[in-house]
């Protein structure tokens, strides 16, 4: 219980800091502390990652910062691809769920070092940034939309809506990075979109796993209560942590969340 704790505690810490990476902590965190198997842990996961990023996106529109249009573009292309995701993950044997949830993890890892190795090589030598597939308006601060832009934002979403149904995970990690290549927002308004975009892709993916939610134990929703206040203590710390500590952090978090990962999956065949 201690474990399941501390491990809701940091998966809602981190969604906090960073607009991504809750369910992909929330999983392993459900698995390994709690003992559920993977098509059970999903649906929780995304129930607890889903409430917070809720938690976060309603502070993130009190202030101004979500781009609610892109939000609502990518959650209903995530909201349409997410059940081909579940109906790929009722047909993978657990290995290769928890295989491909680990390779994940390190993607992950590796693109938060990468981000790293960029940030500080623009502050040592700054450059021209160039456009963008989805720019602002400089005169209205509203996005540009035409067809690039609008195809952009659903893509985002079905790459999102896909890992979300096959391994439970909201997608913010697809979602930042890629709002950060491809727009031109400033980083705490890509958080605060990314949070609605979670939250609301996670509330469809349930409603379409409800099932799978039935007899779980009540244990279950004090992880959840943690993971929503964890929300709140990253939300608030986060202004004061530079944000290459944050993805530092994040990253070797990953890499030790996916040694565990393929070690699980090691036993199931053995």
């Amino acid at each position: 219980m201690i474990t399941s704790s501390i491990l809701g505690l940091l998966v809602g810490f981190t969604l906090g800091l960073t607009g991504a990476g809750g369910g992909i902590l929330a999983v392993p965190a459900l698995v390994i502390g709690m003992g559920l198997s993977m098509t059970s842990a999903a649906p929780v996961a995304l129930i607890a990652v889903g409430l917070a990023a809720l938690t976060g996106a309603l502070d993130g529109l009190r202030r101004q910062l979500v781009r609610y249009k892109a939000a609502f573009i990518m959650a209903l292309a995530g909201g349409l691809i997410s059940p081909l995701g579940l109906w790929l993950a009722q047909r993978l044997p657990e290995f290769w769920l928890m295989t491909l949830f680990g390779l994940v993890m390190c993607v992950v890892a590796y693109r938060m070092f990468k981000q790293i190795h960029v940030r500080l090589s623009q502050q040592a030598r700054p450059t021209f940034e160039p456009l963008k597939h989805c720019m602002l308006s400089e005169q209205t601060g509203k996005f540009i939309w035409n067809p690039r832009s609008l195809a952009t934002m659903a893509g985002i979403g079905a790459a999102s809506g896909l890992l979300t149904g096959l391994l439970g995970v909201g997608g913010g990690f697809i979602i930042v990075p890629l709002l950060t290549r491809f727009t031109n927002l400033k980083m705490h308004s890509i958080v605060a979109t990314s949070l609605l975009v979670i939250a609301l892709v996670s509330a469809i993916t349930v409603t379409n796993a409800w099932h799978s939610l039935v007899g779980l134990p009540l244990a279950i929703w004090g992880f959840v209560a943690l993971v929503i206040a964890g929300m709140g203590l990253g939300r608030w710390i986060s202004p004061a942590i530079k944000p290459q500590y944050i993805q530092l952090g994040f990253a070797l978090v990953c890499l030790l969340s996916a040694g565990v990962v393929f070690m699980n999956a090691y036993h199931l065949i053995n």
